[in-house]
């Protein structure tokens, strides 16, 4: 009877390793993609405090960079 609450801890355990691991590593891009999301709309608010032209056109780089690899589409941003 002792051994019942051990295996089940053993396999639960192991299931939540392998979940992290399948998490980690096999939406990596999706967990990539959405932190460079996350990084641009907060560079996009400094860019509409601060009005830099320089650091628009660094945003607008990043943004291009960024629809072609993931999504959701982001519009660019008008320097002029």
């Amino acid at each position: 009877m002792l051994q019942k609450p051990r295996i089940i801890k053993s396999i639960t355990i192991t299931i939540i390793g392998v979940s992290l691991i399948l998490l980690i590593f096999g939406s990596g891009e999706l967990n990539f993609c959405g932190i460079r999301h996350i990084d641009l709309v907060k560079d996009i608010k400094n860019f509409e405090s601060n009005q830099d032209p320089e650091f628009c056109e660094k945003i607008v780089d990043k943004i291009l960079e960024f629809n072609e690899q993931c999504e959701p589409y982001i519009e660019i941003l008008d320097c002029g």
